[in-house]
């Protein structure tokens, strides 16, 4: 009896210093994150996209993160899996705020938080949410949970789809129609969050929803920007296919390439850097999600949100997340390596910002 006594109190003993040491452990990555050195980011640059800039100063304020109730000390016991999730975001954005500080990739990781970018941030003050639309990566999704949380519709399943992306009837303020305070105020001390992709994956998505597919029909992608891209890429003048993957990627990867996206305006959204759709070098988001582990962060979200008794996250298909690297070695198999590389140089910061490999094709 006294033997098993004994190994009872070793067990707890041994458990509660697991709990300190894994308590110190997030604790120091979490002061890590928290506590930014104000001298990594730089002065506010010229915004990449030419349009109208609201005066909005840059954000570096520390605040206080909304981390789910689990993972406050109260003594409970600890999902393991909220755990590791925790470390995952922790992780990403300690990830994002060394590349934000490189040098060396400054003119692909900074932008000036321009009209352009706080289009892009929609707002829910009741639950004091911004999130920040990476279009081909669910956004549809977020936007329905948004929908809801601001109180134009009780649930998802009653959200027309031709209500979502109408922004004159779906209930979702833009961070652009606040005034310059209360755009600073909302930066400042709200939840904000985005989802990314690999990049070139992506563009894939966006290239076959608007020029191959196009199943809202928007006939601009087709009857208008398609053939200005053909008109300057494409190599072989007689060719009259419509505009092809290689004319796409030729076009992105061109240096001069914004003199065409200002004709195109904002309809550009679909194939431009998370960068200069979000700025997240120069906002500090306080989570970054993954398409591709949407399944586990869509939950983790809402619930560092504390929204997640609220609303839920549309069911993902089966498969839908999974990176589909054979489709885009096809892709990219019969463009040349220097029309490959002038891309990837473009999107390098997205790639390097959210811990994207560079693809294997370009290594070979």
């Amino acid at each position: 009896w006294l033997t098993s006594d004994n190994m009872h109190h070793q067990w707890l003993l041994l458990a509660a210093c697991f709990w300190v040491i894994f308590m110190f452990m997030v604790a120091s990555k979490f002061i890590t994150l928290t506590f930014k050195d104000p001298d990594g980011y730089g002065a506010k640059q010229e915004p990449l996209i030419l349009t109208a800039v609201t005066k909005v100063e840059e954000v570096h304020v520390p605040e206080e993160k909304h981390w789910p109730e689990e993972f406050q000390p109260t003594g409970k016991a600890f999902s393991g899996k909220l755990i590791h999730q925790a470390l995952v975001h922790m992780e990403r954005l300690e990830l994002l705020r060394n590349v934000c500080r490189d040098t060396a990739l400054r003119n692909l990781s900074h932008t000036a938080v321009s009209k352009f970018v706080l289009d892009r941030i929609f707002v829910c003050d009741k639950h004091k949410i911004l999130f920040c639309q990476t279009p081909k990566v669910g956004n549809t999704q977020w936007k329905k949970v948004l929908i809801v949380l601001n109180g134009a519709f009780s649930s998802i399943e009653e959200i027309p789809e031709n209500i979502v992306h109408d922004h004159e009837k779906n209930g979702l303020p833009r961070l652009s129609s606040f005034s310059d305070s209360e755009i600073q105020k909302r930066l400042k001390l709200y939840f904000k969050f985005f989802i990314v992709r690999d990049p070139f994956e992506r563009l894939i998505s966006a290239f076959k929803d608007k020029f191959v597919h196009n199943p809202r029909f928007e006939p601009w992608y087709r009857h208008e920007i398609a053939p200005g891209i053909i008109r300057k890429y494409r190599k072989n003048r007689t060719e009259t296919k419509g505009l092809q993957f290689e004319d796409f990627v030729r076009y992105l990867g061109d240096p001069n390439h914004r003199w065409l996206d200002l004709q195109f305006g904002d309809h550009i959204i679909h194939w431009v850097t998370y960068v200069e759709l979000c700025a997240p070098c120069e906002i500090t988001y306080s989570v970054i999600g993954h398409h591709e582990t949407l399944e586990d962060d869509a939950p983790f979200i809402l619930k560092a949100a504390g929204i997640d008794r609220l609303v839920s996250y549309p069911t993902i298909p089966p498969g839908i997340t999974v990176y589909n690297r054979t489709k885009v070695e096809r892709y990219f198999s019969g463009i040349s390596k220097r029309d490959i590389r002038r891309l990837y140089s473009r999107f390098e910061g997205d790639f390097k910002l959210f811990g994207y490999r560079e693809p294997d094709f370009l290594l070979n």
